[in-house]
């Protein structure tokens, strides 16, 4: 059966269903109503500009809740422009018409400044989600305007009739459900109401009904505007018997006055000023208010733009050096001062919610609970600029800065490389600006690590070709093959294309090759942290022709004694009778047995791992923490390397089938072990008894 109609909505289910799941947070109720006092204020404030209207000498916005527990009710009172019988019919018994957008859209030539919160007519809902009843007092601005009182117990049915409200403005009294009975509570409203309110633009004062603050002090402390309540004379001292003695001075007359009102919030916030008008200990005051750290934070940034949106704020770098999975930051983001939610994804780069901060940005497409962003693209526009602005920022810290930046350096890097992992434009403009600990512990950029050193000056023949010097077996001089000219620029080149970076990622372990390293002039940078090694990662496939080693992946030719044709046969005689020993006394066979003459005469044994085989081990222990079984894998890719300088190696090849020898050979395997991972229990136990066996050999 073919058929057209309208839908139709019942106001009997829509009440109900705004009521229940519009918002996600029964307390915002609280957010919902002040907010909409203060658009009133906003409103008023304007057409006095505007010269539609003349505020009173003296006003001054504000916002009153005043709560009762015992009669379960709660207040919210405005002295803003109020609404007349018309304004209520249009704006409160017309679900969803915004009062807000019908003023913005109204004068719109001349409020297009205005800070107007309110988007969608909805917010006044929110109080049925903790009431039964509801009632609206309101005195409206325009000349002759009537009083209007409001009532509704959160069906459809509601009543209206003329009030007596004699003051412009607004007052919203809650009927409170019974399960709900904590919000009447003075300590429980402040906490709601700091929570979403701490930065609105006019005053909030927070009061018990019938409660009156008072406070003593003295008369020559009163100021005009105290209220004084009740003079209290001066009484002269007693003696022991309890009598006045007048001989003394009477103590100061004190006066009971009544106690001023303290507003809840800061109507401007520091984030609202320009940069220029804030001092530092504005900023480190602000930080300890907002996320209760007394920890002095690194550094801040900011935020104050105008064009092409609206955006203001202020990111802190707290300190954190600590491994990234486990850091916790706070970026609270606010919508024209009020509170909206922490961490929203969609507009906080995932990286920055490392740090602490606020960002207001009025100009956010908020959905109808003001509670979530709806999916707009303009929200990574937003998104964007922030993560522009923090790598700005630190480039030019860098830049200007840089021992500043370098002081900073360990607190920061994980947030830094963290947003290199997780955003490409972060990372494209932060490349050149990331510091890397060598082992002097100095810092260098990637560029200050990538340059070429210039080719020792040495001696050339006289057909202009170049000699190298290096050693025999007895540790002579002799001149080595000739090396053209052409072969040199052509390895020079080569050097350029292809950079290896030597790094350390345990510096207690890695001790030997460190030392190597440093007594060979040679260059390795430091990376402890768990982010490091999918961060070089990345600066691989970034960064053509960059290539990061571990400081224990290869032995180069620097920490080796120059290589001569009598030499390398040496070396390869030599290396074949260390693997017939390896083979007789280890017995495995994913090992490469080598023999290396090192300048290091002091260095038995080393064992070195490609990079390319670590990098797999390291990714099959990351899928075993996850529970994924990957086997037991054999350890591709190592080297045993054996110093042929040092006098143990030779003693190994000197008495190649003794005893003695092959206990020593094991010696040094174990000990080349310990440069690279823990030995295991049973490896241990051995080498521990053969240590104190070779010991006592010497005894």
């Amino acid at each position: 059966m073919a058929g057209k109609g309208s839908l139709s909505i019942s106001s009997e289910n829509i009440f109900p269903i705004i009521k229940k799941w519009m918002y996600s947070d029964q307390d915002i109720f609280y957010r919902e109503l002040v907010s909409n006092g203060s658009d009133a204020i906003t409103k008023l404030k304007k057409l006095d500009m505007m010269g539609e209207y003349t505020l009173p000498e003296n006003y001054k916005g504000k916002i009153e809740v005043v709560v009762n527990p015992e009669a379960k009710l709660i207040k919210v009172i405005d002295n803003g422009l109020g609404m007349t019988e018309d304004e209520v019919e249009q704006y409160i018994n017309q679900i969803a018409f915004s009062g807000a957008t019908d003023f913005i859209t109204k004068y719109k030539d001349k409020a297009n400044e205005d800070q107007i919160i309110g988007h969608f007519g909805l917010g006044f809902y929110s109080a049925f989600m903790i009431a039964e009843e509801v009632e609206i007092n309101t005195l409206s601005y325009k000349d002759g305007a009537k009083a209007v009182h409001w009532t509704c117990n959160g069906g459809t049915e509601y009543e209206m009739e003329e009030g007596n409200r004699t003051e412009i403005g607004t007052e919203i009294i809650l009927h409170v459900a019974s399960d709900c009975e904590k919000y009447c509570n003075k300590y429980e409203a402040e906490d709601v109401l700091k929570k979403y309110c701490s930065f609105m633009p006019y005053e909030i004062f927070l009061s018990k009904e019938g409660e009156e603050l008072t406070e003593t002090i003295k008369a020559s402390e009163k100021l005009d505007t105290d209220t004084v309540l009740e003079e209290i004379p001066g009484e002269y001292p007693k003696d022991k018997d309890g009598k006045e003695d007048t001989t003394k001075e009477k103590s100061e007359d004190r006066l009971k006055i009544k106690k001023r009102p303290v507003a809840l919030n800061d109507t401007t916030p520091l984030w609202a000023k320009h940069p220029n008008d804030c001092t530092k200990d504005e900023y480190l005051d602000f930080y300890r208010k907002v996320f209760h750290d007394y920890k002095e934070p690194l550094f801040w940034i900011h935020l104050n733009m105008d064009y092409p949106f609206n955006l203001k704020g202020i990111l802190y770098f707290p300190k954190i050096n600590m491994e990234f999975e486990s850091i916790e930051g706070v970026i609270k983001l606010y919508n024209n001062q009020v509170f909206i939610a922490d961490n929203i994804k969609e507009v906080i780069p995932e990286y920055l919610m490392l740090l602490k901060g606020v960002i207001d940005c009025p100009d956010l497409p908020l959905n109808v609970s003001r509670s979530a962003l709806q999916n707009d693209g303009f929200v990574k526009k937003i998104s964007d600029y922030i993560s522009k602005k923090v790598a700005d920022k630190l480039s030019g810290m860098c830049k200007t800065e840089r021992e500043e930046y370098e002081k900073y350096w360990d607190d920061i890097s994980p947030f830094i490389k963290y947003g290199c992992l997780k955003d490409d434009k972060f990372c494209e403009k932060m490349t050149d600006y990331i510091l890397f600990k060598d082992i002097d512990k100095k810092f260098m950029t990637l560029p200050e690590c990538l340059e070429v050193k210039p080719i020792d000056t040495e001696e050339s023949d006289e057909d202009g070709e170049k000699t190298e010097n290096a050693t025999d077996a007895d540790g002579n001089e002799v001149e080595s093959e000739v090396v053209k000219e052409g072969d040199a620029a052509e390895d020079n080149s080569e050097e350029k294309k292809d950079k290896k970076i030597y790094y350390v990622t345990d510096e207690q372990q890695q001790s030997q090759y460190i030392n190597m390293f440093k007594k060979a002039g040679k260059p390795a940078i430091i990376l402890p942290d768990t982010i490091d090694q999918p961060f070089v990662q990345q600066l691989e496939s970034k960064n053509e022709g960059i290539h990061f080693l571990r400081i224990d992946s290869e032995v180069t030719d620097d920490l080796k004694a120059k290589e001569t044709k009598k030499l390398k046969e040496e070396l390869e005689n030599q290396t074949k009778v260390l693997e017939k020993i390896f083979k007789k006394v280890i017995k495995k066979d994913n090992i490469t047995v080598k023999a290396e003459k090192l300048k290091n005469k002091d260095i038995s044994s080393m064992l070195t791992v490609s990079e390319e085989s670590r990098r797999m081990q390291d990714m099959m222990k990351m899928y075993a923490t996850r529970g994924l079984d990957m086997g037991n894998l054999p350890k591709e890719g190592q080297t045993l390397i054996l110093n042929t300088s040092n006098k143990l190696v030779q003693k190994i090849l000197e008495e190649q089938e003794s005893e003695n020898s092959q206990m020593l050979f094991e010696q040094l395997y174990d000990l080349a072990r310990l440069q690279n991972e823990p030995l295991d229990p049973e490896a241990m136990t051995k080498f521990v008894a053969r240590s104190n066996k070779l010991l006592g050999m010497l005894a």
